[in-house]
């Protein structure tokens, strides 16, 4: 005969990508009392860089959510806890009495079922934790050195921050006015001046934000890159009028239809030829091992703006794609890039990278390279410039490429032959037939 038996099973923020000691808690897409399945998405979170849906490992009730929206959460810790129903043995009922049956031990693969010898003392009951130091408020210390920059004494302050703590608009709400000196009753009265209006009491002037999610990976990755990898940055500008007739015509093409085609895209292909002619360009910086690692492939990444701050995933081995995959692959990235939807795995394994800065009408800029990578290509705003053409000055569309290196695995000589091959391809983009 069988019975239901239900207890609580604690599903923990798992390891999601490498390295991931914490994430933010984005949305959750149950409440208590909510019926889940196993392989449910329960909530969204932010990891260092992606946004990733968690799904349930089991079937059963929502008992408890463990931290709230927008709450940053350790690897390991519980996020949610499911009543789940189990089958349970009930034994038939008994005349005589009968021994009680074995204590069940776990089982360890490998080594069988034992009775530990070691004997445990019973649990003792765990006494309340003292009460709080009488005048000891509970404070961040932000919070702490805004009241003693408004000599407002803690102790004195009515708390309404979960569980006692002291907020700022506490302290805020507890400073005193000065007092106003009583008028001298032997003086002689005056006329009563007029009413005026007190003055406005000015607004926070100050907004502080959180670091973490994308920023915060963001901050520590760029630290990283500039104060370890010696950039060196140089640029050029180039005519590129045929290349701007090229995309013209290849927005066009029914082969590219559904696909965004820009000038990114020929800069793109550009780049992977540029590659291609200078492979030195497409390596990487091992300090432990004191190597310089030549990759041969090319997984190019594109840096995107998104909501959540920027993130740069790559498309992998791009120098094999068609100039057609290669745009339905930017369009692809891009798009879901900006949905907030980037796999983790999209994140990793750069080996190069392009940004598009013209976008915001800059002409130039000095980008910090992708950690792991040793050069970084930005492009500035294409427009109209008078430009010497066949002899003549003539407006032309003309833009300017900027490239950051690392110099202690590529030299001024490496960098400017790869920086002049990109230049010259997008000047002649026949060059994409002949060079690639």
């Amino acid at each position: 005969m069988t019975d239901t038996a239900v207890r609580v099973r604690e599903f923990r923020m798992p390891d999601v990508g490498e390295g991931l000691t914490e994430a933010e808690v984005l949305t959750w897409h149950v409440r208590p009392g909510d019926t889940v399945t196993d392989g449910q998405v329960v909530c969204e979170i932010e990891t260092a860089k992606a946004v990733v849906e968690l799904p349930v490992p089991f079937d059963g009730v929502v008992h408890e959510l463990r931290c709230g929206e927008g709450e940053t959460v350790d690897v390991g810790q519980v996020i949610i806890s499911v009543s789940v129903a189990e089958a349970a043995v009930v034994p038939p009922p008994r005349t005589a009495p009968q021994p009680p049956p074995p204590e069940r031990l776990p089982v360890l693969v490998g080594y069988g079922v034992g009775r530990s010898s070691t004997k445990r003392r019973p649990r003792k009951p765990v006494a309340p934790g003292p009460a709080p130091v009488p005048g000891r408020a509970l404070a961040k210390p932000p919070v702490r050195k805004l009241a003693k920059d408004l000599g407002v004494d803690l102790a004195t302050v009515v708390p309404s921050g979960p569980g006692g703590v002291v907020t700022r608009d506490d302290v805020h709400a507890a400073v005193v006015p000065l007092p106003v000196p009583a008028p001298d009753a032997t003086a002689a009265p005056q006329a009563a001046p007029a009413a005026t209006a007190a003055p406005p009491v000015p607004a926070e002037r100050e907004t502080r934000t959180p670091v973490k999610g994308v920023r915060k990976a963001t901050a520590a990755a760029v630290t990283a890159s500039a104060f370890s990898a010696p950039h060196v940055t140089e640029f050029v500008t180039v005519d590129v009028t045929r290349t701007m007739r090229l995309v013209a015509e290849l927005r066009q093409d029914p082969q590219l239809a559904g696909c965004r085609v820009t000038p990114m895209l020929l800069v793109a292909k550009a780049l992977l030829v540029a590659v291609g002619r200078n492979p030195g360009i497409n390596a990487a910086w091992d300090g432990a091992a004191q190597e310089i690692v030549r990759k041969h492939y090319v997984n190019l990444g594109i840096a995107a703006a998104t909501p959540r701050g920027l993130i740069v995933p790559n498309i992998k081995d791009a120098h094999t794609m068609s100039l057609p995959q290669l745009a339905s692959a930017i369009t692809e990235l891009v798009s879901t890039a900006r949905e907030g939807g980037t796999s983790p795995a999209a994140l990793r394994g750069g080996s190069i990278t392009l940004t598009n800065i013209g976008v915001f009408g800059i002409d130039a800029g000095t980008p910090i390279l992708n950690p792991g990578e040793s050069a970084i290509l930005a492009v500035g705003a294409i427009g109209p410039r008078p430009w010497i053409h066949k002899g003549r000055v003539k407006p032309r569309q003309v833009v300017t490429l900027a490239l950051s290196f690392d110099h202690r695995l590529v030299d001024g000589e490496l960098g400017s032959m790869f920086l002049a091959d990109v230049a010259a391809v997008l000047e002649r983009p026949g060059r994409l037939l002949t060079w690639g």
